[in-house]
């Protein structure tokens, strides 16, 4: 048995606290808020600020832990190198998290060091910065935070007049207390895709079906596989995600993301070293084993025979139209649960705030059967049920 401190105790976390469990596993959760989660299946929890790294080190030193699993951005990762100096195994590795963590390191890794083909993009530390590179990448442009979840603070700007709102937006959303946004190029894309990517101690780096997602405002609404894609664009992809998590180091599962461009081909977009939200489609039954099994075969250096597609799957997600401090309750259910092939998933976070995630519609058909139609009933589904 292996004694894991999880960082951030989320729907994400706790899906994989259920996978540690299943396996005999001790789970410490940690959240900056009781209640949460993942908290809720764990063996132990903490709750204290995950910017705070004394907190983060009493933690660990009260705890002994052999793995520390980081399951969001926000947290003192220069404080993971010295973790991992003292023999504590960190996911996927200390290098990977401190990287993935500011989007100006894992884009300068990945444009300048790899080459990798991404968009046209600046850093900005003021407006003044921020509207001189406007200037140069043109509209529309897209500014997000160096350092922000689930698309906070992330706009599409389409004119000069909108940076002074963008530039306020970006900085409001930022994680941490880094004050420096990114403008990027806006890619014509047809499509966006995540390429769930599996590093492993002792075997060969090991791709999902692609998930094709789509987002609104920067967050993740629905996703469905496998995303329908060209056979060339897929081995781009693949190639281009082996690559990056080969020079970020450690075993783990990965989201990596890209634009698709009929025109113009395959462009890396971001990644996360951890299990990803558009990832819960594989809780479908979508693969042999789902997104978070994957992630603890791997952090635990056990075998993975291979990944197949036993079926498609399509999710959309349940979003809060209120903000309460009370516990959520929820109507629909009834509805539902009386559709064939479904799957419900309340995440059981004890308050919520507007647009908040609070739950995902799970659904699934035979290999071959209309995907388009499957997404459909998804989101249908996910509409009937309502948080109040």
């Amino acid at each position: 048995m292996k004694k894991k401190i999880l960082i951030g105790s989320g729907e994400l976390g706790k899906e994989f606290v259920i996978s540690a469990q299943r396996k005999g596993q001790y789970t410490i959760a940690c959240d900056s808020y009781a209640g949460a989660p993942a908290m809720q299946v764990a063996d132990e929890y903490e709750v204290f600020d995950m910017l705070n790294g004394e907190e983060l080190e009493r933690t660990v030193k009260k705890h002994r832990p052999d793995i520390i699993v980081p399951e969001i951005e926000a947290i003192r990762t220069e404080r993971l190198y010295d973790f991992e100096k003292e023999g504590i195994q960190v996911v996927p590795s200390a290098r990977a998290v401190n990287y993935t963590m500011n989007r100006k390191a894992i884009r300068d890794l990945a444009a300048k060091e790899l080459g990798l083909k991404t968009a046209k993009y600046y850093y900005a530390k003021s407006l003044e910065e921020l509207k001189e590179a406007a200037a140069k990448i043109g509209f529309p442009c897209v500014v997000k935070p160096l350092m922000s979840s689930s698309g906070k603070g992330q706009s599409l700007v389409k004119s000069a007049a909108e940076l002074e709102h963008a530039w306020e937006y970006g900085c409001s959303g930022s994680r941490g207390d880094i004050r420096e946004l990114i403008i990027e190029e806006f890619i014509k894309f047809d499509s966006e895709i995540t390429l769930l990517t599996v590093t492993q101690k002792n075997g060969p780096t090991l791709f999902c079906p692609p998930i094709g997602h789509v987002q609104k405002g920067g967050d993740y609404r629905e996703s469905f596989q496998p995303a329908h894609i060209d056979p060339a664009h897929l081995k781009e992809a693949e190639e281009m995600a082996e690559k990056v998590t080969r020079a970020l180091t450690g075993a783990g599962l990965w989201g990596v993301e890209f634009f698709l461009s009929h025109e113009n081909g395959v462009y890396f977009s971001e990644l996360s070293p951890r299990p990803h939200d558009t990832g819960m489609v594989t809780l479908a039954g979508t693969q042999n084993l789902n997104e978070f099994e994957l992630h603890l075969r791997a952090v635990l250096g056990l075998p993975i025979p291979g990944i197949k597609q036993e079926r498609i799957g399509a999710s959309a997600v349940i979003l809060s139209p209120i903000a309460s401090q009370e516990r959520p309750q929820y109507r629909g259910m009834e509805e539902v649960t009386i559709e064939e092939d479904t799957y419900l998933r309340i995440f059981g976070k004890p308050y919520t705030r507007v647009n908040r995630r609070m739950g995902v519609v799970l659904c699934y058909a035979p290999n071959g059967s209309d995907l388009d139609a499957l997404r459909d009933k998804a989101k249908r589904i996910a509409d009937k049920v309502e948080v109040y």
